[in-house]
């Protein structure tokens, strides 16, 4: 019992000093505010100016309108050997100039944007010196859709998507739809990579899957790699990549389309067009839709310059208004798929810039629009359940994100009222 009564004591002094609000306020720290820095410089010590580099501005003097001092701009000069060329300084790219806040401000820091994942400082407040730092790169998964109105570009602005993504589509389905014939009403959803740096989405990459509906059939493409090659391949396992491509352009629109009775834009004559007209600015690249042999290079009356090309037995394409032909091509050579063979004109009878694209299969013209080609390998057998896993799983992180991003858009909204 003896030890009882102090040991009560001290617990009621403590439980005391514990009810004490002063004591309970003295406990508690004072918060710890961190210290704001851009680019590792405390920026509460320094004043910041911002401009972009001019032309015919180089560094020294881009350095002595910043006021620094020619000794200083010398050993900068120094400093940034085996680090950074100070003559690849761009036009147009933007630097953060950071001042002392003496009452004569002197030019402590220049940190330059060398690129949107790169930046370079240039020291002279305690120590001569130049450093190149990267920015912090990161990767999310996006899923979008739109649906055609007017056209693809149009349509993706309004939707708020990337423009990018219009020609990363038309590259994947290159050999499945023309992009040149797209209706209103056609739509698409795509799950995709956002490479982003500082907040900032710098490009797309690349294309997980992709779901595009168009003239009321539905178009499936995922993204797989076999044999160490990453390719699209549908639904049922089979390759998009086939042996033509659905147009020689990257872009435009088709101005004519295929028919027995059009009437010439110069002679007025009705006469069959058996051929696509490609609407194009002078000069565009044209492109081979497949591998073959150039079996024509010539100017060809009112098809001006036109290139024939042989694919194989059955196959063979042309080329005409050409402006020019590219490079090195020749009568005999042989060209592979995608390869440019010439470049849009207006020669021959036509009215303006554009290319007239036209298809024999066996010795009769048909409707480029409508042939169908031979695709390349399907995915291996001893792949198919990877390959299907991977369908499931691409179905399953599409639901998921339209779920991530709608509520992520409503948070957004109700932030703005």
């Amino acid at each position: 019992m003896k030890f009882i009564a102090p040991l009560f004591a001290v617990i009621l002094l403590v439980a005391c000093n514990n009810n004490n609000p002063d004591n309970q306020n003295n406990l508690q720290s004072e918060p710890i505010k961190e210290e704001l820095t851009e680019f590792g410089i405390p920026v509460s010590e320094f004043q910041m100016r911002e401009g972009t580099v001019k032309r015919g501005q180089f560094f020294t003097t881009l350095m002595t309108e910043l006021g620094a001092q020619s000794a200083d701009i010398y050993a900068l000069t120094q400093a940034a050997r085996g680090t950074f060329d100070l003559k690849k300084l761009k036009v147009g790219n933007p630097y953060k100039a950071y001042f002392t806040l003496d009452e004569v401000p002197k030019l402590a820091y220049l940190v330059y944007e060398n690129s949107k994942t790169s930046y370079v400082t240039f020291g002279v407040h305690d120590s001569i010196f130049v450093k190149v730092d990267e920015v912090a790169v990161t990767v999310r998964t996006r899923v979008a859709e739109a649906t055609i109105n007017t056209s693809l570009w149009n349509d993706m602005s309004k939707a708020g998507l990337n423009p990018m993504l219009a020609l990363r589509l038309s590259e994947i389905y290159a050999w499945t739809i023309d992009f040149f014939g797209l209706q209103k009403g056609d739509s698409f959803t795509v799950i995709y990579e956002e490479i982003l740096a500082g907040g900032e989405v710098l490009d797309i990459g690349d294309v997980q899957a992709a779901y595009f509906r168009h003239g009321g059939v539905m178009y499936e493409a995922y993204r797989f790699i076999q044999d160490e090659v990453p390719q699209y391949w549908n639904e049922k396992g089979e390759n998009l990549r086939k042996a033509f491509l659905k147009a020689p352009l990257s872009f435009t629109r088709i101005s004519s389309g295929f028919t027995y009775s059009r009437r010439h834009p110069v002679t007025r004559i009705v006469r069959p067009h058996t051929g696509i007209d490609y609407a194009a600015p002078k000069g565009t690249p044209v492109m081979s839709i497949g591998d073959g042999v150039v079996i024509q290079k010539a100017y060809a009356g009112g098809g001006g310059n036109t290139v024939k090309i042989r694919h194989n037995s059955t196959y063979t394409s042309a080329y005409l208004h050409l402006s020019a032909y590219a490079k090195g091509l020749s009568t005999g050579k042989r060209v592979r798929q995608g390869e440019v063979i010439g470049y849009v004109g207006s020669t021959g009878l036509s009215t303006g810039p554009h290319l007239d694209f036209r298809i024999w299969k066996d010795g009769k013209a048909i409707n480029p629009l409508k042939m169908e080609a031979p695709p390349a390998d399907p995915v291996k057998r001893e792949n198919r359940d990877a390959y299907n896993l991977q369908i499931k799983s691409m179905k399953h992180v599409s639901d998921s994100l339209k779920s991530v991003q709608y509520i992520d858009s409503l948070v957004l909204k109700l932030g703005k009222r």
